[in-house]
């Protein structure tokens, strides 16, 4: 499958920002036991390559798809491919838009990059996103959309920020492929503290929720 595919199966991934992480591979398989198969690991978290990698080079025994979030440069992002990254997400368009996604393009993984109005999804499609994350989500909620659908019909559409349990069907039922999960699945003090029976919990809560 490829990562669209498994975001449309799974309807979830979710975003990891913490000060550290105790172990990249045991982050995953805890993700995975509770359902969530697609894990965005971010350069907001110090030493960001050397998580990516040992997240990616166990991926054959987690069973994750581990991608690079938060990238913001051409050289984020050709750092982020080679420390093993299957996908980008970027938080919205830059000037180094283009040279992301050329570099994911070059590496053949999707790129996902961030927009919030109608003319940003226009141009992340033209420079060749798979998906469009719609960031920060929250500030304008489900209705809106319900309302990008009507001129991007079929366009994989990703809410970001401020997405829970409570409100994550909503958004999905209005039409986005999937959801990203941060906080409300991994909790920072839980990835730092290495509380892996909680973010199963967590996550497998969350994909009951949506379910």
């Amino acid at each position: 499958m490829t990562t669209l595919d498994l975001l449309r199966a799974d309807r979830v991934l979710t975003v990891v920002r913490a000060p550290e992480i105790a172990d990249a591979r045991d982050l995953c398989a805890a993700l995975v036991s509770g359902g969530i198969h697609v894990v965005e690991l971010t350069y907001t978290t110090p030493d960001l390559p050397r998580h990516l990698e040992r997240a990616a080079s166990t991926a054959g025994e987690t069973g994750a798809v581990v991608g690079a979030g938060t990238v913001q440069t051409g050289q984020q992002a050709q750092q982020a491919i080679d420390a093993g990254a299957q996908f980008l997400v970027t938080p919205g368009q830059g000037l180094e838009a283009a040279a992301i996604a050329e570099a994911a393009r070059t590496a053949g993984i999707p790129v996902v990059l961030g927009a919030f109005t109608p003319s940003e999804v226009m141009t992340a499609l033209a420079l060749g996103s798979a998906a469009v994350k719609i960031f920060p989500a929250h500030q304008l909620g489900p209705k809106y959309f319900k309302d990008l659908n009507g001129p991007f019909p079929g366009v994989a559409l990703i809410p970001s920020g401020g997405i829970n349990a409570g409100n994550a069907k909503d958004y999905l039922d209005a039409g986005a492929l999937a959801v990203s999960a941060g906080t409300d699945v991994v909790a920072p003090a839980d990835v730092a503290a290495a509380d892996w029976q909680s973010i199963t919990a967590k996550a497998k809560a969350f994909v009951a929720a949506i379910s």
